[in-house]
């Protein structure tokens, strides 16, 4: 398993109020599989992915990530095995205004201190991977969504993650910007084996993955 949870539980305290956002989830996604996260609003999914994406702290559990145990880590080890492991594509694409494609592609690589050259030869590969080429020098605000997206998605990539983590990644997208992100991920995950974790609410996304894993109140639905 690349990624494994055992009896994963996130409750979040909103004055007197408890929210049980997780309850116990105990799951485990493979090296290579194109996995969808889906459920009912408020079901848990985003929150699940933000745990073993290790955005979050969960209240209790153990998630385990490429073989490492994660709750003994110190907030800088995590920062630095996200940086390493993995890739993160967000439904708002989180592209930095004043970058260009290519600048914000590099980021992950830049963060890592690697070399500057080795990293913008890498960026302008991934860039070329997506179907931008010819937009390197463009900033965001002269992209469509839908070509946002795919510089997301390039710059997940940078550092060549174990896991690409997607909260969403359609959210604000029409149908056939959509199908063009969807398709990416496919062919990411089929010629790359590529492991990808999706959250999606759309019901037409589910024939793009290789299994489901259904939440509900905060719990696996078995």
């Amino acid at each position: 398993m690349i990624v494994e949870t055992g009896d994963l539980t996130k409750t979040y305290h909103m004055g007197n109020v408890q929210v049980h956002a997780l309850r116990g989830v105990s799951t485990g996604i493979e090296k290579g599989e194109f996995v969808g996260i889906m459920g009912p609003s408020g079901s848990g999914k985003s929150t699940f992915l933000h745990q073993v994406g290790l955005l979050d702290t969960p209240s209790s559990g153990t998630i385990c990530i490429n073989g490492q145990e994660t709750s003994s880590m110190t907030t800088e080890e995590k920062a630095r095995f996200r940086l390493e492991q993995m890739g993160y594509v967000f439904q708002d694409y989180a592209l930095i205004e004043d970058l260009t494609v290519v600048e914000n592609v590099a980021i992950p690589g830049l963060g890592l201190g690697r070399d500057y050259h080795e990293v913008m030869e890498i960026a302008d590969g991934l860039v070329d991977d997506v179907g931008l080429g010819g937009r390197a020098d463009h900033l965001r605000k002269e992209l469509s969504g839908g070509q946002q997206q795919r510089v997301a998605i390039a710059r997940s990539l940078m550092n060549s993650p174990a896991i690409v983590f997607a909260d969403e990644p359609c959210a604000n997208l029409d149908t056939e910007s959509s199908q063009t992100i969807l398709k990416l991920f496919r062919h990411l995950n089929e010629e790359k084996n590529q492991t990808v974790v999706m959250v999606s609410h759309e019901p037409w996304h589910t024939e793009f993955f290789d299994r489901i894993i259904q939440f509900r109140d905060g719990r696996v639905d078995q």
